[in-house]
């Protein structure tokens, strides 16, 4: 019979056996054992591995919707405002059912080289530290929270999106402004030329010379300028030689 069949026939502890492998962890199994196949040693760290999958990705999901608070799960306090995604020994402990450190860090080292989790075990803080876990089936009565939270998601997308398009529309807002001041500036530069150019004109026609040439002597001081300036200088220096001479004399 197919696996929902199983639910209801002699066969019901071993389809509820393989619900706890895809859904459930160790610690579902042992408060059903009597009603359990027994499992091996093998199967018995197999399961363990899977909760500690379950474990982290609870974690994970505190660590993202509450950075800044603790949160109490399955009777447990797992702290998340300093350690982000971190699982503490003594949770692992508890619920994989470990007499001591030493076999739950091998546990944990048997899992990182069968690739069903990555991270990095932190003997001085007593924590297990999770950046990577494979993802366990899902049950059907958590889809329409999964399609909550990717309906959220894309919400959040299309509000980024449309503060992106915001920004990026006053930015070409800016750059017209800014072209059209260039422009205007130009335009301004251009017409100063032209009105300095007539002007010129018309002063030299006044004067009957080039415009060229009316614009060079503006520019330019009177030849007779330079000579008196120069012949004003010779004479201060001329007077004082003539006073230092008398006042030699008169020593």
């Amino acid at each position: 019979p197919v696996s929902p069949q199983l639910a209801d026939s002699e066969f019901s502890p071993v389809f509820r056996l393989l619900t706890i492998f895809a859904y459930g962890t160790y610690a579902d199994y042992l408060a059903e054992a009597a009603n359990l196949p027994p499992l091996t040693e093998a199967q018995k760290n197999k399961l363990r591995h899977l909760s500690v999958v379950t474990l982290a990705a609870k974690v994970k999901v505190v660590a993202l919707f509450f950075p800044e608070f603790s949160l109490h799960w399955d009777s447990l306090m797992l702290v998340t405002t300093m350690f982000p995604q971190c699982i503490p020994y003594s949770v692992l402990l508890e619920q994989l059912q470990l007499k001591n450190v030493r076999q739950l860090e091998d546990l944990v080292i048997e899992a990182v080289y069968a690739d069903v989790l990555r991270g990095s075990l932190d003997q001085r803080n007593q924590r297990l530290e999770v950046d990577y876990s494979i993802g366990r089936d899902i049950r059907r009565e958590e889809l329409s929270t999964i399609t909550r939270t990717l309906q959220e998601w894309c919400q959040g997308c299309e509000v980024v999106l449309s503060g992106i398009e915001e920004q990026v529309s006053r930015a070409n807002q800016h750059k017209e402004q800014q072209l059209a001041l260039k422009q205007q500036i130009e335009s301004e530069v251009a017409n100063l030329k032209k009105t300095i150019k007539v002007t010129t004109a018309a002063a030299a026609a006044a004067t009957s010379q080039d415009p060229e040439q009316h614009l060079t002597e503006l520019r330019e001081p009177a030849p007779g300028t330079n000579q008196r300036q120069a012949s004003k200088k010779t004479s201060k220096a001329k007077g004082l030689r003539g006073s230092a001479k008398i006042w030699s004399k008169s020593n």
